[in-house]
């Protein structure tokens, strides 16, 4: 019978530092490529290579190290597993990365390669770079032997020793994730505030909240679950003050016993933690009730608690990283770490060193600088209400000192709160709201120098620091107030260019593009010629201070695509929308509307660039080309053949005359808002809801059609199947009849969101493209037919998805600084090198 041999198993934090430790020769680097990628080694050989072009070069060594902790470093922030190989077999080699480790708030493991000395020196003998002798090796084997006995004590999670050739071969290496990393669940969570021994006020949120509680037989709530699914989350400071902790501890640790729940540690069940094995701590701040009543409790529930409290853990990471849980906070750069100054701000926050005048630690508002994506929710300092600030919420609302019990739905936000039964315990301070509350505050850190944004249906998109500084230059000196400004519209990228006899674009060809893309419907839309406006329109002040900030009576903007208004005095256009679209209030039950317009007519705010532009090109075509007509003329009657000179020179006139009949169409007199429409095509949001993402183009013009405002323009459209001709062809002939009579064109967009296809496509008319190409560019379509228009699409792609982002951000409630980082990026990428006739 043959004997089986246990491979043996190890395993490494999935984020973290690994120190590989043998002697030369031990297979550090085989070891290395066998169970890592090749990224995530880092070698000192390489790191050798880099500084000297030589790994072998001993006297390179202080400048590769240095190299070598720059890329340790860098990974760890970024937080990838990194793996060194170098024989660290010398105490001080490993604790520069040990620091290195716990400078990033990671855990390190080490894993030993013990092999026989014989072993490691035949290797090396088999190298030929390796010209150092056997008695290297043998120094570096007594290096081993004296570091294996305190390598345990020096910093690391775990050492792993593999002792021998066959062992070392035979290893099976896995990867853990650290206990805090629960981004495998994704909720629904009922996120629970410090409770401090409430139980009844506990039994009663839960109930409020639809979780059904399970009792023992002495009528102890033991247990809780809910008929959807949903998970607790408990912030901590489960413990002390209130008059029945035991009860909420037995709830509690029931819920998590059954996978109902999770818990973080708070401050609270740490000291008293500390109490239960005898330490020396100050017995106040409720610990006195708590140590008393569990007093009365068996022995082997006070055993129980106190290792459920002692293995709490100091926050998690849950939801694919999007929500973090912790008991007084956690900023963005210690999520999902481990450490002791992690779990050290987990439970204390991040305090000054002061006291106030009550004697309580002073702690550093470090909610209002968190710029993280992920929302974070804890309790620790008792509030009034719970509020929003910077994606962050407290959720202590004081319930043993006569306040609420709060709990936060997640992912909907929703807030749900029960009274205290009284106040069980004197505060040391009144409770007060949140205080030095900026949710709307922006820094110039939001938006300067080179930027990655992450978008939905963009992905990630660069913002270059050239770009931002043109922006913010505009932003600073032009904008309408930024706590309105949640939205600016795209760029819009033209069909691709048509190859039909006289025609720059077609219908055709964004036909075609949307139905190689997939898309089987689309609208054609009236392309109004106007300029385009965005409308964000509160029903009242109060809404408006509600939702927008806005206690200066303001109700509303209505801005052009660079973010200024319109007119000096926008009020009176806020309040004519308004009346407009005010059964749109009651329709969409919401108190605030944000609409894409175009503000028509073109000259109400184009004036002076049709003066100045286009108007001195008609006039001046109509002065030189007659007299140019009467000098061919007296030419001609000298007999001199200038036919073809007098052909081109009607020609110039008589598109001269067309370029000037196509701007004039887009005049018309107005005075102030005499004379003024908005033609509004799509509602983007409303209270709670994204609609230009959630809802279809139909949905939009059928409800703005139902507005009789003399204010409101329709816009005329047709619904198009892409696989029927006759729709097609329907469409192309309006479109012929549209330009025909003086219209700009039409905007071709997949009735719904069509994944990375263009939003929309505009296909200009021939007669329009005059304004924009000149007077003469019919006679240069050949040229024109090679326009590079890749990069026009590209941002118009990126503009929209960022945009889209805004609005989704502030609907979601989400800090006014990110929706409107986003905005701000949309502005910033109008100023890349794009030809402006595209």
């Amino acid at each position: 019978m043959t004997e089986t041999t246990a491979r043996p198993e190890i395993s490494v934090p999935t984020m973290g530092l690994v120190l590989l430790v043998g002697v030369s020769g031990s297979g550090k680097s085989t070891f290395g490529r066998r169970h890592f990628k090749p990224t995530e080694v880092i070698s000192s050989d390489f790191c050798r290579a880099l500084v000297a072009d030589d790994e072998t070069d001993q006297a390179a060594t202080p400048d590769a190290f240095d190299v070598l902790n720059y890329i340790v470093g860098t990974r760890l922030r970024r937080g990838l597993l990194t793996v060194v190989d170098a024989t660290n077999v010398q105490g001080p080699a490993r604790a520069s990365l040990i620091k290195l480790a716990k400078e990033h708030d990671v855990l390190v493991d080490a894993i030993v390669l013990d092999v026989p000395e014989s072993v490691a020196v035949e290797r090396n003998r088999q190298r030929p770079e390796r010209e150092f002798g056997p008695q290297v090796v043998a120094r570096q084997q007594r290096d081993l032997r004296r570091s294996l006995g305190r390598m345990r004590k020096e910093g690391f999670r775990r050492v792993h020793v593999l002792r021998g050739v066959e062992e070392i071969e035979n290893v099976s290496l896995s990867r853990e994730r650290p206990w805090n990393d629960r981004r495998d669940l994704h909720g629904p969570f009922d996120i629970i505030g410090d409770v401090h021994g409430c139980a009844s006020e506990l039994r009663t949120l839960l109930d409020t909240l639809g979780w059904s509680i399970t009792c023992d037989a002495a009528g102890h709530a033991v247990d809780a679950s809910h008929p959807e699914g949903r998970t607790a989350v408990f912030v901590g400071d489960l413990v002390d003050r209130g008059p029945d902790t035991p009860g909420v501890l037995r709830l509690v640790m029931g819920m998590v016993a059954s996978g109902a729940a999770l818990c973080v540690s708070g401050n609270h069940e740490a000291k008293l933690v500390r109490a239960m094995k005898g330490a020396k701590v100050q017995v106040k701040h409720g610990l006195a009730e708590s140590l008393e009543q569990l007093a009365g409790e068996p022995e082997d529930f006070r055993a129980s608690a106190r290792a459920f409290m002692d293995g709490l853990i100091s926050h998690f990471v849950l939801d694919d990283g999007r929500l973090v849980v912790a008991h007084a906070g956690l900023k963005e750069a210690y999520h999902g770490r481990s450490s002791g100054r992690v779990r050290s701000f987990a439970l204390y926050g991040d305090t000054t060193g002061e006291t106030d005048d009550y004697g309580l630690p002073v702690r550093y508002p470090w909610a209002r600088e968190y710029r993280g994506r992920a929302t974070v929710v804890y309790g620790h300092t008792p509030v009034l209400e719970p509020e929003w600030i910077n994606n962050t919420i407290c959720l202590d609302t004081g319930v043993v000192f006569g306040g609420h019990l709060t709990a936060l739905r997640y992912p909907t936000r929703e807030i749900v709160t029960v009274p205290a039964e009284r106040e069980w315990y004197a505060p040391a301070r009144p409770l007060v709201g949140v205080v030095d509350r900026e949710p709307t505050a922006f820094s110039i850190d939001d938006v300067i120098g080179t930027r990655w944004l992450t978008t939905t249906t963009a992905g990630r998109v660069k913002i270059p620091e050239e770009n931002a500084a043109a922006a913010l230059e505009v932003m600073s000196r032009f904008a309408v107030d930024p706590r309105w400004l949640i939205y600016l519209p795209p760029t819009m990228a033209p069909a691709q260019t048509s190859k039909r006899p006289g025609f720059l674009e077609h219908p055709e060809q964004a036909f075609g593009e949307y139905a190689a893309t997939g898309v089987t419907e689309v609208v054609c839309e009236e392309k109004h010629m106007g300029s385009r406006a965005i409308a964000v329109i509160a029903r009242d002040e109060i809404a408006a201070e509600k939702r927008f900030g806005a206690a200066d009576g303001t109700t509303g903007v209505v801005y052009t695509r660079t973010g200024r208004s319109f007119f000096p005095d926008g009020g009176a256009l806020v309040d004519r929308v308004r009346t407009a679209v005010a059964p749109l209030f009651e329709e969409l039950d919401t108190d605030w509307l944000a609409l894409d317009c175009e503000l028509l007519p073109w000259s109400a705010k184009a004036m002076s660039l049709i003066r100045d532009q286009y108007a001195s090109v008609g006039a001046a075509a109509r002065e030189a080309l007659p007299a140019a007509a009467g000098v061919i003329d007296a030419a001609a009657a000298r007999g001199l053949d200038v036919t073809a000179l007098g052909d081109r020179v009607m020609r110039r006139a008589a598109n001269a005359e067309a370029y000037r009949h196509a701007y004039a169409a887009y005049v018309r007199p107005t005075e102030g808002l005499s004379g003024v429409t908005l033609a509004p095509f799509q509602i983007l949001a409303a209270e709670g809801r994204p609609l230009a993402v959630t809802e279809s183009h139909r949905w939009h013009l059928e409800t703005i059609g139902r507005l009789t405002d003399p204010l409101i323009a329709h816009t005329r459209h047709r619904f198009v199947d892409l696989s029927s001709e006759e729709q097609k062809a329907d469409a192309i002939q309006w479109w012929l009849d549209l330009t025909g009579s003086g219209g700009e064109g039409m905007v071709v967009k997949p009735l719904v969101a069509a994944g990375r296809s263009q939003p929309g496509l505009k296909v200009r008319g021939r007669e329009y493209l005059r304004i924009i190409y000149g007077p003469d560019y019919t006679d240069s379509l050949d040229v024109l037919r090679e326009r590079a228009l890749g990069r026009k699409r590209n941002l118009a792609l990126r503009e929209h998805g960022l945009g889209l982002e805004a609005l989704t951000r502030f609907v979601a409630g989400e800090p006014l600084w990110g929706v409107h980082q986003m905005a701000f990026a949309v502005l910033a990428l109008e100023s890349e090198p794009v030809d402006q006739r595209l």
